[in-house]
């Protein structure tokens, strides 16, 4: 018995020594800024994947969202990586609106992504790296706030909590699912604002190049955000150069050689732009543009109403707070909170308060022309543009008015830029709390969950990323003829042309490798259309399918002109199209195959006479 616990006692102090080496060894790991740095964005990596399930669970099911935009990225991801693989150009396109083509200078083509992800595009499928980058997003974006919060805030909790309310939001997050040009390129607000602070507080040409880079590649993955990364990078810069004249002529060195090195990264797309716009591919009516403009802001109760998230959890979804423009516009009840709590705590430091007016001046933005106020709608100090009535007062309406931005089109998603602000704001009331009621935290992080993050209920279910069954005929026929899709139209931005298309036409085109007569872009351009629309075959097809009847002479120079074409194949995605299929048929089409719900022709001189 004596022995026995004296070999326990002796057990016992080396468990403790082992166990105080191990919380030792953990310390000093956590002292090393790599080894910290990696645990944090792990840990928000896991964090938007968890608030965006199943999003992540799509990679391995083989589905996406059915949702055209996310259709577009899967082709653009395709192309890029197509193009950098043949040492081609990607920024105009012979595999949409074939056999025009397309130019890809306003398109929302991503091609810095599509680069990177070029080895994962090639040996898994652009599907794939969709996927992987939906993803990486929120976490990133997570992980950039965060750097910013430790230029700002005091301690290490309220910068990983500013990140969380950054990258975790629903707004962001929903961008993330159905519009990953808009949530990459969010990414870089942080990042810019970081190499603006790091520029103001050590002035050099280094800090200067960083800014320029990180200027320059946002432009290369979405211009609209790239358009927040610069307004914020002025909001940090301009009080700087004013506040000390006399040093203004040598901090503007380290600017010069940033704005030199962001034209060089962003040069690509620039030159592509300025080569599309040249040529009419730009031109947009502008009452177009201006209704446009008048449909995309949000209301004022969305921007601060509890997220439509906490449906998931079980609780009442929001009232109806009036429209909500494209996708989510809102900071949640808790950002809100918190940003306010902020505020309160840190109204002494002089830049609180820039960081509150970027919060409320995106808000302000995010309206757009008009006020909402629930379902009614105000214009104070009416006026019109382009005879469209809009609110002379509201922020918008002069953005839009400054040369270059006449385009932004999606008010709505300025919110994004107020979210930097309310972001940092949350960081320091969690600062706040951490030196006066840590167990408040816990309570905070547990009421973040159910405005975190979106699952894509309610929307569009999802769809295959492949259909073999439809596609295999059209991929062995190494012919390089154009597939015809029907319903025909050239979609995505304005102006548009013919029908919607179905979102699995561009898809299966990643797969087969055709092109493709039907479009979808950001921005069609207008002689692209003219082009088509001056074929009689596109001509008489889109009012065919309008359910129109085409007289014998029409007909018959549709016919003439589809031998010009090079058209192979066509797909009547809703079978049972009866006058697509007349249409067809009338213009020398033959019956193929049915697969997957659609049916398949192909012209009669591709296939022999009709048996």
């Amino acid at each position: 018995m004596v022995a026995e616990r004296s070999q326990s006692a002796g057990r016992a102090p080396r468990a403790d020594r082992a166990e105080a080496g191990a919380r030792a060894r953990l310390r000093a790991a956590w002292t090393r800024p790599a080894v910290r740095h990696l645990v944090i964005l792990a840990g928000y990596l896991a964090a938007g994947l968890a608030v965006t399930w199943p999003r992540a669970a799509y990679l391995v099911q083989g589905r996406l969202p059915n949702y055209g935009d996310v259709v577009s990225y899967v082709w653009d991801l395709w192309w890029v990586a197509h193009q950098v693989a043949h040492l081609g150009n990607p920024f105009f396109t012979s595999h949409m609106a074939a056999p025009a083509g397309v130019q890809l200078g306003f398109d929302t083509l991503i091609p810095l992504l599509g680069v990177v992800m070029t080895p994962v595009t090639l040996a898994f499928g652009p599907s794939a790296s969709l996927s992987l980058l939906t993803i990486a997003v929120p976490g990133l974006a997570c992980y950039a706030m965060y750097r910013v919060g430790r230029l700002w805030l005091r301690t290490e909790a309220g910068a990983i909590a500013a990140g969380a309310c950054f990258g975790l939001s629903s707004m962001l997050d929903w961008q993330d699912w159905y519009h990953l040009q808009i949530s990459a390129g969010v990414v870089f607000l942080p990042l810019t604002l970081e190499a603006a602070v790091r520029l103001r507080r050590r002035p050099g040409p280094r800090q200067g190049l960083i800014l320029g880079l990180v200027l320059g590649a946002a432009v290369l993955v979405n211009q609209e955000t790239a358009v927040m990364a610069g307004i914020l990078a002025a909001l940090a810069l301009v009080p700087w150069l004013l506040r000390a004249p006399a040093l203004a002529p040598a901090r503007l060195g380290p600017l010069a050689l940033g704005a030199l090195a962001a034209a060089a990264v962003a040069s690509p797309q620039l030159i592509a732009m300025a080569q599309q716009a040249a040529s009419g591919g730009a031109a947009v009516s502008p009452h177009l543009l201006a209704l446009s403009d008048a449909g995309y802001g949000t209301s004022l109760g969305r921007l601060f109403a509890p997220s439509p998230r906490v449906a998931s959890f079980g609780l009442p979804p929001p009232a109806f707070l009036g429209p909500g423009g494209e996708g989510m516009p809102g900071f949640g009840v808790l950002i809100t909170v918190l940003a306010l709590g902020g505020l309160a705590a840190s109204w002494r430091r002089r830049s609180a308060w820039p960081l509150a007016g970027l919060w409320l001046g995106g808000a302000a933005l995010a309206l757009g022309v008009s006020l909402w106020v629930g379902w009614h709608q105000y214009l104070p100090l009416r006026g019109t543009a382009d005879g469209v009535p809009v609110s002379q007062l509201m922020p918008y309406t002069w953005l839009i008015r400054i040369p270059g931005l006449a385009a932004f089109r999606d008010a709505a998603r300025l919110a994004l830029l107020g979210l930097v602000g309310a972001a940092m704001l949350a960081g320091s009331s969690v600062d706040w709390l951490r030196g006066h009621a840590r167990l408040l935290i816990v309570a905070v992080a547990v009421l973040g969950v159910l405005e975190a993050g979106w699952s894509g209920r309610p929307g569009p279910g999802p769809m295959p990323t492949a259909r073999p069954a439809l596609d295999r005929p059209i991929a062995a026929d190494r012919s390089d003829s154009i597939v015809l899709d029907i319903p025909f139209g050239l979609r995505g931005g304005p102006p548009l042309y013919g029908r919607h298309l179905n979102n699995a036409s561009l898809l299966i085109a990643t797969a087969d490798g055709h092109p493709r007569a039907v479009s979808y872009t950001a921005r069609e351009p207008a002689p692209v259309i003219a082009s088509l629309a001056g074929h009689p075959f596109f001509a008489q097809l889109v009012r065919a399918q309008d359910g129109n009847r085409i007289p014998a002479p029409r007909l018959a120079a549709a016919r003439r002109d589809l031998r010009t074409l090079g058209i192979g194949w066509a797909i009547v995605w809703q079978a049972g199209d009866r006058a697509a299929e007349r249409y067809l048929a009338a213009t020398g089409f033959r019956f193929a195959y049915r697969a997957d719900g659609a049916v398949v022709y192909r012209l009669a001189a591709a296939t022999g006479p009709a048996g």
